[in-house]
């Protein structure tokens, strides 16, 4: 698709715009990110988040994990008929990532990154997605959730044409999107997922929140992973560790999509977690340390760190912790 017909950023699209795309419905506008200064789940109290370290590169993929780690979409927000929408321009794309200094992969993704922009929007809000697909297949967007089945995501976007879903952001919980196009495992496998937050009413009470997604790479295409990554990169969190302030409250925002896997697990080091199911409770179902997660599960897990330090995060499966899915958080006194 060209980029003649997209408008100029920050200007509101034309009808005569959305006809080209072949999109039917309302007017848009542009999805790009927007990175609110203060979270939904924050805003009833201060929170203490360290500042991103200068030397935490993207090695040339456009966003590093370190970025990605505490970066969330809130979309376009307007109001219709007294309701709050919120807008996301997402664009399927074939791109190349370095995982390494020897290895790089072709990934198909959303708007160039593995995984794909974070989203968020609060239970009953109106979502609207602009789906743009550039990215050489037929694909499209399937959300976990409740909606119609004429926004479910199974339907095949060919390659340069458009689409809208729209639904209400229901229920609330940590939920996904990901490509449905057959082979479904192939495209997810390829790096087309990302998560889908949806706040409750009230919100959560105030933590350092951070997303967790563990993915796998299968370089040589026998169906087998050879390289694993939290946030797309291997290695990275051991490289670079994720600073966080001792006492201060933690939620990871965690999803498998380790694909050509059973399951995998995720632990931390020295310290124990408040597991919340798919997130659909404000109310903690067990403790622990370890967790078990098949592929599309996710969870948000809450944790304090009382002494400073490094400490471990992992799946307690060796070959992916070795071969890229591991690293550190590094616990410092406020």
């Amino acid at each position: 698709m060209s980029d003649r017909f997209l408008p100029e950023k920050g200007k509101p699209w034309n009808r005569r715009q959305l006809l080209k795309l072949g999109l039917l419905g309302g007017v848009g506008i542009t999805g790009a990110a927007i990175a609110l200064q203060t979270s939904i789940a924050r805003s009833k109290g201060k929170v203490l988040v360290p500042p991103i370290p200068s030397d935490t590169p993207d090695f040339g993929n456009g966003i590093s994990p370190m970025v990605l780690l505490r970066d969330f979409d809130y979309g376009t927000v307007k109001r219709e008929n007294g309701r709050t929408i919120r807008e996301f321009r997402l664009t399927a794309k074939s791109s190349t990532v370095q995982l390494n200094s020897a290895v790089s992969f072709n990934t198909w993704n959303c708007n160039g990154r593995v995984p794909g922009p974070t989203l968020r929007a609060r239970e009953g809000d109106r979502v609207r997605i602009l789906f743009f697909n550039q990215g050489g297949h037929s694909h499209s967007l399937h959300f976990h959730g409740t909606h119609r089945a004429e926004s479910d995501g199974v339907k095949p976007v060919l390659n340069g044409k458009a689409t809208i879903y729209e639904f209400d952001a229901e229920p609330y919980g940590l939920h996904l999107y990901h490509c449905h196009i057959e082979p479904v495992t192939r495209h997810i496998a390829k790096g087309l997922y990302g998560l889908f937050i949806v706040d409750p009413p009230g919100g959560r009470q105030p933590a350092d929140e951070m997303v967790m997604v563990m993915g796998g790479y299968d370089i040589n295409d026998d169906r087998r992973n050879e390289i694993y990554a939290f946030n797309g990169l291997p290695h990275y969190y051991m490289q670079y560790p994720i600073s966080i302030y001792k006492n201060q409250l933690i939620r990871l925002y965690v999803l498998n999509m380790i694909e050509y896997e059973a399951a995998a697990t995720f632990h931390i080091h020295a310290n124990f977690f408040d597991v919340y199911r798919t997130g659909m409770s404000l109310k903690p179902s067990e403790t622990a340390d370890v967790i078990t997660m098949g592929v599309a599960e996710r969870h948000i897990l809450e944790f304090t760190y009382r002494y400073p330090g490094k400490y471990m995060f992992h799946p307690h499966q060796d070959t992916l912790a070795e071969n890229g899915c591991m690293g550190l958080f590094n616990v410092l006194e406020t």
